[in-house]
């Protein structure tokens, strides 16, 4: 492989330092060579590293085109890499002429790189703003940078992110804890707990703001010291502010440091104030020495750091909430151990050099593979559900069904019609489409070769008339306009209008290549309605095949909302349905005697948090025993995370019923709708009751019966492993209508 990276030569700071990086490290593994617009210490500093470097100046871009156009087709370059505006201008202009595909690496926001240069700004800006647009790819550095670029229009597809990688090799600092902070002059002893910065003392780092929590902190933890390294035009403020708080005893300002590793090493409290940032290397640098880490909720910050998890998070310039998370990490060791080591975890596998690196070989290889793309005139599928609601079982339907379609082809251009557009571009890094924007789903029919009306219980008119009719209208334009239809991993009904079942049985009939069902009630309601035509396959909840958050992440989530991640526990799942009040006092007699018999504390967790947290709290007005409602599940593999915590679950809800079973929860449904008990029959588990017939008498047994289960893998087992190997129908049978939709 052989590519060029393109940029001005006069960069500094975080770009310099990850263009060097990436560029010292991927010229042992692939044929890399630098061209750069001016000489100076960029240029030199990376011929000292050993990168091959080429400096072409003036001021004549035609000339420079010319000369590197002619370079690039002699020697054989398959990719050009473009850094920075000047960058990205000689990579529009090379791209068409050499027809090479041209990548870039947006470092930074584009629209805020020139202010307080308004003549620069109204130029280059401008010049660099349009030259994104011509790019064939553009690389974030951070999760928030490729947020930012999908938010302003940029083709998810074509968006990927990296980090700015650090080597996770193990250090030894040359001065140990005491030595360090001596050397700075910072008085402490072995009892201190240390905070600590390394930033640029200017105006967008804030430290102000951390100077003002400390001192708030440093009143109730008067262990607390401060440990300051950097420098910039605040020095003098800040020493000020210090002293007007009365810290300057406690405040250490120990200028530029060189000697990062014993800085870090001396801290137990690594901290950023930004009020602004792309990806700090601060952050992985505190993460290699496990710190616990109190930052900004700014840029890319919160896709390394979750709140609870990993660290703690406040908003900028909030000095109130920085200094409650100082003090509940100065008064907490075990707490502070547990978020650093967290941290590291995480750091060390996502961000670490060799993740970096292997991350930008896998871009380029992705580059390659779909410039050598063939496809005819329609390519991609549209996937149309009950998205973009804040439902976590529909939420995960969707991530499963995207995950099932880039394991099948992952260059597929994905389409999805979602209540949410914009975050659901965010979150799964797909074009998106709002719902109900007909013209526009419309036009995109013509295009894709797959339509996929995905998972869930869609085709029923129980909760709505007019939901089925959108759905059936978007399944008969779907074929009408050319696509391959796949129902997948759904359940069907109840249909009870005899209209509507003539009017479903019309459209599936006439307009579905495939459907793939989770339960075998849904076969029999098709066969009910006479539906033929179809291949019917018998799978299961594609949301099965989700993995849950790993060990240590979930503690830090049950930590976080005041939950021992060591208790034992019985996870209740509630949702609001008509007589749903009256039967408040049967789950709270239930929740009571599986903690009052077993020792089970009950867990509220709630799948669609709007609906599911009152009907929680109104369970638990009636409950003697202590309990705890989540509020919030977070992402799919969080909620699952949690379900898998549990001893035993007891559920109104599908996909919490999903969710535990998938990780071998023994199970008792409540049964509001037959897709409950379709579900439970269809995996082995016995253990329902209907709603309307719960009694305190029949939910207790029910909990001494699934008790039995707990630990019994063997009787587990059998349910979840036939769940897993017949979802991967849903796949194959989707891998099969993309392949005909090509021919």
């Amino acid at each position: 492989m052989k590519v060029m990276h393109l940029i001005s030569g006069g960069d500094s700071g975080g770009a310099k330092t990850h263009v060097h990086t990436l560029l010292q490290n991927l010229s042992r593994t692939i044929d890399v060579t630098m061209v750069c617009f001016m000489e100076g210490p960029f240029v030199d500093e990376a011929r000292e590293l050993g990168i091959p470097t080429m400096v072409l100046t003036g001021r004549n871009l035609l000339k420079i085109r010319n000369t590197l156009k002619k370079i690039i087709v002699e020697e054989g370059y398959q990719i050009l890499h473009c850094h920075g505006a000047r960058g990205n201008l000689m990579g529009a202009l090379l791209g068409k002429a050499t027809g090479l595909p041209v990548v870039t690496t947006v470092h930074s926001d584009y629209r805020l790189d020139y202010l307080g240069r308004p003549f620069s700004r109204l130029t280059y800006g401008t010049i660099n703003t349009i030259a994104l647009r011509k790019l064939d790819y553009r690389i974030g550095v951070s999760d928030a940078m490729t947020d930012l670029l999908i938010s302003r229009g940029f083709n998810p597809d074509k968006l990927f992110t990296i980090y700015n990688g650090i080597d996770f090799t193990p250090r030894t600092p040359a001065l140990n804890r005491q030595q360090y902070l001596d050397s700075v002059g910072l008085e402490a002893d072995e009892h201190s707990v240390i905070v600590g910065i390394a930033a640029r003392l200017n105006p967008v780092k804030d430290i102000a703001t951390l100077v003002r929590g400390f001192a708030k902190a440093h009143q109730v933890c008067p262990q607390l010291r401060l440990l300051i390294a950097g420098d910039g035009e605040q020095m003098e403020m800040l020493k000020d502010l210090a002293g007007q708080l009365g810290a300057s005893r406690q405040v250490c300002f120990a200028g530029w440091v060189t000697d990062t590793d014993s800085f870090y090493h001396a801290l137990d409290i690594n901290t950023l104030t930004s009020l602004s940032e792309t990806f700090p290397y601060s952050l992985t640098e505190g993460a290699r020495a496990s710190l616990p880490t109190v930052a900004s909720r700014v840029g890319g910050v919160p896709y390394l750091i979750e709140h609870g998890i990993h660290g703690l998070l406040f908003e900028a310039g909030d000095d109130d909430t920085l200094s409650r998370h100082l003090i509940a990490l100065a008064q907490d060791p075990e707490l502070r151990l547990h978020m650093g080591q967290r941290l590291y975890q995480r750091a060390k596998e996502d961000y670490s050099l060799e993740s970096t690196l292997q991350r930008q070989l896998t871009i380029y290889e992705t580059v390659l593979r779909r410039q050598a793309r063939k496809t005819g005139k329609r390519d991609g599928a549209l996937v149309c559900g009950a998205y973009g609601r804040g439902n976590a079982g529909d939420d995960a339907i969707l991530e499963a069904i995207v995950t099932e379609l880039r394991q099948i082809d992952p260059d597929l251009p994905i389409w999805v019609l979602s209540r949410s557009p914009e975050e659901t571009r965010r979150t799964y890094r797909v074009n998106s489409i709002y719902t109900f924007a007909f013209p526009k789903f419309l036009h995109r029919m013509r295009k894709t070769r797959l339509y996929i009306n995905g998972g869930g219980s869609l085709m029923q008119d129980v909760t709505s008339h007019r939901s089925l009719w959108f759905y059936l209208f978007t399944i008969s334009w779907a074929k009408r306009l050319g696509n391959q239809v796949m129902m997948y991993g759904c359940g069907i009904g109840p249909i009870h209008a005899p209209s509507n079942r003539r009017r479903a049985a019309k459209v599936l009939q006439k307009s579905v290549d495939a459907i793939t069902l989770r339960d075998t009630h849904s076969k029999d309601e098709l066969d009910d309605m006479g539906i033929t035509h179809p291949q019917i396959v018998l799978s299961a909840d594609p949301t099965v095949i989700l993995p849950a958050a790993p060990d240590p992440v979930v503690d830090g989530i049950l930590e976080s909302q005041g939950v021992d991640p060591n208790g034992r526990y019985i996870g209740f799942s509630l949702r609001p349905w008509p007589g749903f009040e009256e039967k408040a006092p049967v789950f709270a007699a239930a929740a009571d005697y599986a903690y009052e018999k077993y020792g089970l504390t009950p867990v509220f967790l709630p799948i669609e948090r709007r609906l599911d947290v009152e009907a929680a709290r109104l369970a638990a007005r009636y409950m003697k025993a202590p309990h705890h409602i989540l509020t919030h599940t977070g992402s799919s593999d969080h909620t699952i995370g949690l379900f898998a915590r549990m001893q035993a679950v007891v559920s109104m809800r599908l996909h919490a019923l999903v969710f535990a079973a998938g990780q071998g929860v023994p199970l008792v449904g409540v049964v509001y709708d037959q897709k409950i008990s379709s579900f439970l029959s269809y995996i082995g588990q016995d253990l329902y009751v209907d709603l309307e017939q719960a009694t305190p008498e029949k939910l207790c047994a029910y909990i001494d019966a699934v008790y039995t289960r707990i630990g019994d893998t063997q009787f587990l087992s059998g349910g979840v492993e036939r769940l897993r190997q017949v979802e991967e129908k849903n796949r194959l049978t989707a891998r099969q209508l993309l392949e005909e939709g090509v021919r």
